[in-house]
């Protein structure tokens, strides 16, 4: 009996959810279209498609173009697009994903944003295995020995990437990461030419990864989400033992992280960045 309820509960519109498919259509090519090919891409004969779009016009979800006839999203659809967006929290978003990935994969997963002081840890799922890191919730991350901070280098704007590589460079070390107390820090970064072709590196490839950078032993990758301008607003870290932590790209890690970070970016609308000019 509980089973029909349910089914009752979820019955929608069927002529609703129709009709929604021409809004998925225009929303998917992302351009304003004629009828016919509107129509086609929803799946239906542009009889059957017009009615739909002269109500979702009265709406305000779509409008038509008095010159061409194209049709194209309209001002309400502007204006829900634009209040999901105000509305979307991307680490709430990303942290049931890293749960299960971090089950998965059989490694520490963390979530990474840009903090005041830069890359910093909010979410950490751990690994089923213990991986002896002393990380928590704050954590800021190396720029320049991380692969949450050369992600965020990389897609940060140069001249804030390099504010905070002098800074680095200058006190020697930020919080990192620690086996355990003692454990010697990273080299400090050399130069910012060498620490620019890193990063370049990092573009080519959509990801980075370290291999016992800051501690012996441990390796991560690390995958970006971007929101709907095409801006960096998480790093999606894998953390493991070496020996466990495959860091090919082309690697299992690598792409379900790319998976996970994909699926975060769609949730959100958004979108890999147009490649700019780096400073010098």
């Amino acid at each position: 009996m509980s089973d029909e309820k349910n089914d009752k509960d979820r019955r929608g519109i069927q002529s609703v959810e129709v009709g929604g498919q021409l809004l998925r259509a225009l929303a998917h090519h992302g351009h304003p279209m004629a009828l016919k090919d509107l129509a086609r891409a929803a799946g239906m004969a542009p009889a059957k498609a017009h009615p739909y779009l002269v109500s979702f016009g009265k709406l305000g979800l779509i409008e038509q173009d008095p010159a061409s006839g194209r049709y194209g999203l309209g001002p309400l659809a502007l204006q829900l697009g634009l209040i999901a967006l105000q509305q979307t929290d991307p680490v709430r978003i990303a942290t049931p994903m890293i749960a299960e990935l971090a089950q998965r994969l059989g490694l520490t997963i963390g979530i990474a944003v840009w903090g005041t002081r830069g890359p910093t840890f909010v979410r950490l799922e751990e690994s089923p295995a213990a991986i002896h890191v002393n990380m928590r919730h704050g954590t800021v991350a190396s720029l320049t020995d991380t692969a949450s901070g050369r992600l965020f280098g990389a897609y940060r704007p140069a001249d804030e990437v390099r504010a905070l590589f002098e800074q680095e460079r200058l006190l020697g070390k930020l919080e990192r990461p620690r086996l355990a107390p003692g454990t010697p820090a990273a080299p400090a970064p050399t130069s910012w030419k060498e620490f620019e072709r890193a990063l370049a590196e990092v573009r080519r490839h959509g990801m980075s990864r370290t291999e016992g950078a800051v501690v012996d032993g441990i390796s991560a990758m690390s995958a970006p989400v971007f929101d709907h301008a095409g801006a960096m607003v998480l790093a999606v870290t894998a953390i493991g033992p070496s020996g466990a932590l495959d860091t090919q790209w082309d690697g299992p890690v690598a792409q379900a992280l790319r998976e996970c970070a994909d699926r975060i970016t769609q949730r959100l609308g958004g979108r890999p960045p147009v490649p700019v000019r780096r400073a010098a």
